[in-house]
């Protein structure tokens, strides 16, 4: 375990936080259709019902991952994102698996996802399955969308 990385609950408006949302925002623009984009600006995770979360190695903030709880027992994960430079250490492992954790800690009985189809999200779909996630029909608003894939995890 790296003593230097860290998870902390932290507010989505944190001032070191830019290049982590320029980069989501990058990715999930390069390939989809605008219309099929559901992430949410900084603004919009700065609310009550979501828990936003920072990973940091060494103070500096380089993942995030978030929480939305939908109604008592279902929680929606949003702005899962580990910067570029960073992947392929299994940071992306250790937020979701915080995220997992936090949902449990919650009392959440399930937790759901939206992402894409696109070759861009072959990484996230094979982490999310590995971690117990099936795909499941739209949920909370969502409708069918041939660029999105929906999963969820029930909770044991």
């Amino acid at each position: 375990m790296d003593a230097l990385i860290t998870i902390t609950e932290e507010s989505p408006l944190g001032a070191d936080l830019g290049l982590l949302f320029q980069r989501h925002t990058a990715d999930m623009h390069a390939d989809t259709p605008p219309e099929s984009i559901h992430m949410m600006d900084r603004g919009q995770l700065a609310v009550p019902h979501i828990r936003f979360f920072v990973l940091r190695d060494g103070g500096v903030p380089v993942g995030m991952g978030a929480i939305k709880r939908i109604d008592a027992n279902h929680g929606e994960i949003k702005s899962m994102h580990v910067l570029a430079e960073n992947r392929g250490r299994g940071l992306s492992k250790r937020m979701l698996d915080h995220l997992v954790a936090e949902a449990r800690a919650q009392g959440l009985r399930r937790l759901s996802l939206e992402t894409g189809v696109q070759p861009t999200f072959i990484a996230a779909r094979a982490l999310y399955a590995k971690a117990g996630f099936v795909e499941c029909p739209p949920f909370e608003g969502y409708r069918p969308d041939p660029n999105s894939v929906f999963m969820t995890l029930a909770f044991t």
